[in-house]
């Protein structure tokens, strides 16, 4: 027989409850739910989390109260094969977290006084190494793409003052590692003296370009993504145009294609 669909609920703690019994269900129930394990989650966690962040660059909020149901559910499906193992609960989380953020808000749960936002930042990394932390940047996902982890780890450096103050110092510091980079690598001849020293070099040259763009406000994962999709539609409507004049887009010519390129741009893509 059909389980009891549970009725829609006004309230955050009553809809979360909902979510709890619904996911109760399907993993007592449902085949797929009860074959999952947090391993097999992994990855489908990971793509919902894009999709969130895609919704979110995209100002869509339709899409981004979506992918945070999805999130949500995700979460509350880890806690459930915790509890299964009697690793830990849905509450033992909730409680964890929460007892995280007054530990770590000494300035609203305390007597603490801060002035701005980057002493609570500095105050938050000072409190993570009492708390055991053997370092800074230990809390840096290994696992997290090159680019954002790069800009985590010199924000997380900035929180115990290791850092410039000045945005000229930091310009200059992109100006020497491109300098260091044509050392290594010959603009002229188009060849590196040795690859793997000019891959270092240019390493260093986005590490300190990603440090430029955090010193001037510019979220440097979010400027190369809206770059990402520009591109995208811009050349979308480089294959649109070939397709509406019966041409192969691999038998254009370069001047061609740019002439398609270049009516993106004037149309806005």
């Amino acid at each position: 027989m059909p389980h009891e669909i549970p009725a829609v609920e006004a309230t955050p703690a009553k809809a979360f409850e909902r979510l709890l019994t619904v996911m109760n269900t399907l993993r007592a129930h449902c085949p797929w739910d009860k074959k999952q394990t947090m391993e097999s989650l992994r990855l489908l966690t990971i793509e919902e989390l894009y999709e969130l962040t895609d919704a979110i660059l995209e100002q869509d909020m339709v899409e981004v109260k979506k992918e945070l149901g999805d999130m949500l559910m995700h979460l509350v499906f880890y806690a459930k094969i915790a509890d299964e193992q009697k690793a830990f609960t849905i509450t033992d989380a909730l409680n964890s977290v929460c007892d995280k953020l007054i530990s770590r808000h000494p300035h609203i749960y305390s007597d603490v006084t801060v002035e701005d936002d980057e002493q609570v930042k500095t105050n938050w990394e000072a409190l993570k190494l009492k708390e055991g932390n053997k370092s800074v940047l230990a809390g840096v996902p290994k696992s997290l793409p090159a680019l954002v982890k790069a800009y985590r780890i010199q924000d997380k450096a900035r929180g115990v003052g290791f850092d410039w103050d000045d945005k000229k110092e930091v310009w200059a510091k992109v100006e020497e590692e491109l300098a260091e980079f044509k050392a290594e690598f010959n603009i002229e001849e188009q060849q590196a003296h040795d690859i793997e020293k000019a891959e270092a070099e240019f390493g260093d040259l986005l590490f300190s370009l990603i440090n430029y763009a955090r010193h001037i406000g510019i979220n440097p994962e979010n400027a190369l993504e809206r770059t990402n999709k520009k591109f995208i539609s811009r050349f979308n409507h480089v294959e649109m145009r070939a397709a509406e004049n019966h041409q192969q887009l691999q038998d254009l010519d370069l001047a061609t294609m740019d002439s398609y390129w270049n009516e993106a741009k004037k149309l806005g893509k």
